[in-house]
């Protein structure tokens, strides 16, 4: 019986993870000189710059423009190295990065996030 418990507990763990992501929006940017899978982050994300060098996990989850079909259904993790302010995105990934998980066609994308552990 106490295995069945630990089980029960692992899987509900595990459940509660998947589910705690954030949902936001991603762009990309070109003009960057600290490596290629980076990303800034605007207001929504920043925190005081408590986020900043913190591992993040993001999937696209659906492109804002009419253009079908731009996800590829891959993960990304990245390290967020700079603030944006007065992005209009939460999320500003290096084109490398944001070529991932999107076609860069989409332009904007919605994403959801979560710290990498």
């Amino acid at each position: 019986m106490e295995n069945y418990s630990l089980f029960f507990v692992s899987m509900v763990t595990c459940l509660v993870s998947f589910a705690s992501t954030t949902s936001g929006i991603a762009t990309f940017y070109t003009k960057y000189d600290q490596g290629k899978m980076i990303v800034t982050v605007g207001d929504a994300l920043w925190d005081n710059g408590t986020v900043c060098g913190k591992m993040f996990t993001m999937t696209c989850t659906i492109p804002r423009n009419p253009i079908p079909h731009q996800c590829t259904g891959k993960s990304l993790t990245i390290k967020i190295v700079d603030y944006c302010p007065g992005c209009p995105s939460t999320i500003d990934l290096s084109r490398e990065a944001f070529t991932i998980i999107t076609n860069p066609v989409a332009s904007i994308i919605n994403v959801d996030y979560k710290q990498y552990a």
